[in-house]
């Protein structure tokens, strides 16, 4: 497995370009399948679970292009969907795979998804996905690790259409909303979601959903009303749907300017999609600017502990935790932060405290104290976020830091190790043997 070799103390100065929202890229190829004519996406992230989904889609029929050097533009032609099932082989790496449920039920009348896997930061589970399908009418049952579901079969023997219903989720589920969503698009009748996610991600799938003729009211709101349409047009690439930037790329970059120190311009970021977390550093004292597609951070002096909560958007996002605690870590002062939404995501704690930080954790409270400097050493990922955590720890430790398994990193974060360097890290990868 590939590892990040970091030698610590660089100040960060320059400009980083910020990729595609990987959240918001995900359910967005999956929503292809609502689709029998091509749709292009344009500023598509070249991630690790990008790549997943497009094996995921083609072992259905579909046909991905890519052209990198055309603004990240991708195109999928789901005409000729021949296999309605995703297989563990492919879902077990990535959760985000138990969105092509709700797209494939929608149009084909029927799907067979293994339960998904990912990130090992605690129970996520699909209940709500299936709750709100088999309102609308499938019939589903989950046997030998699969999610089987159906429409039922009407008089000419052809599956029927999914009907419209009101949903109201137990909770705030990102991954529900977005499959419900996108499964009512197509159903026969008006569908109500209750409690749904406001993630700037949904708020962006909606727009590419109207952009393909969807009928949906209350974009950006917990109620969303959707009217089913007979079918969904395509994208062309001259119009082609842009995926936002990643805000959570966007805030791991000023977390990682905020504690090394520098001047840096990020491009291509939306300062709206992330009010709550930079509230929170201008709080700690960090300079940001920004305007309509860039975000400005200047650190020049120790940053001053900030505690939070996580919370689902628009308060401070559970996916930025572990970079912010990093940052804590060499702050002034003591600082408590409360994680609410995963009960195992502060994973990255023990291997913080192996670069010399002072942290305590009593259940879903983290207390972190601030120490004068980390210390390089060995540490290894345990997700995702945990592992830009690391990142931004070995960015400000004295000597070399040596982080494996970043295979999760790669998950999300397009080619960051490149960007640190442009930006003055002293950041290499090193590569597992062959």
């Amino acid at each position: 497995m590939d590892k990040l070799l970091i030698r610590g103390g660089r100040r960060l100065q320059g400009e980083v370009t910020i990729a595609g929202a990987k959240n918001a890229a995900l359910p967005e190829l999956c929503a292809a399948l609502l689709s029998a004519e091509p749709v292009t996406l344009a500023n598509v992230p070249q991630l690790k679970d990008v790549l997943t989904t497009f094996k995921l889609l083609s072992n259905m029929g579909v046909v991905c292009e890519r052209h990198v050097e055309q603004d990240d533009r991708v195109t999928l032609d789901a005409g000729k969907v021949n296999n309605p099932e995703a297989p563990y082989e492919l879902v077990k790496t990535m959760r985000a795979s138990i969105l092509v449920l709700g797209p494939l039920l929608a149009r084909f009348g029927r799907a067979r998804v293994s339960l998904p896997g990912g990130c090992a930061i605690g129970s996520r589970p699909v209940d709500q996905h299936i709750k709100g399908l088999q309102a609308m009418g499938a019939q589903i049952t989950v046997e030998h690790g699969y999610i089987e579901a159906r429409t039922p079969v009407g008089a000419d023997g052809q599956p029927t259409r999914l009907k419209g219903a009101r949903i109201t989720t137990d909770m705030v589920t990102v991954t529900g909303t977005e499959n419900l969503l996108m499964a009512a698009s197509l159903a026969e009748g008006e569908t109500i979601l209750e409690n749904a996610a406001q993630e700037p991600e949904i708020t962006d799938l909606v727009d590419m959903l109207l952009a393909m003729g969807a009928r949906i009211e209350g974009r950006g709101t917990h109620r969303l009303r959707i009217q089913g349409v007979d079918k969904l047009n395509g994208l062309s690439s001259a119009k082609p749907h842009q995926i936002i930037p990643d805000r959570i790329e966007t805030g791991t970059f000023l977390c990682a300017v905020a504690a090394t120190g520098g001047d840096v311009t990020l491009r291509r970021a939306n300062a709206d999609h992330l009010e709550s977390v930079i509230e929170k550093l201008r709080e700690a004292g960090v300079s940001i600017e920004s305007g309509d597609d860039w975000i400005r951070v200047k650190a020049d002096a120790q940053a001053k502990a900030v505690g939070f909560r996580t919370r689902e958007y628009p308060a401070f996002p559970t996916d930025m935790q572990a970079q912010f605690m990093a940052l804590n870590c060499v702050a002034q002062g003591t600082a408590v932060i409360n994680e609410t939404i995963f009960e195992n995501r502060f994973m990255h704690v023990n291997e913080l405290v192996r670069l010399g930080a002072q942290i305590n954790v009593d259940g879903h409270t983290a207390v972190v104290t601030g120490v004068p400097k980390l210390s390089g050493a060995t540490v290894m990922a345990t997700d995702l976020r945990a592992s830009a955590g690391l990142v931004i720890a070995g960015l400000v430790a004295d000597g070399e830091t040596l982080i494996d398994r970043i295979y999760h990193l790669d998950r999300g974060y397009d080619r960051m190790e490149a960007k640190l360097r442009a930006i003055g890290a002293d950041i290499e990868r090193v590569k597992a043997p062959a």
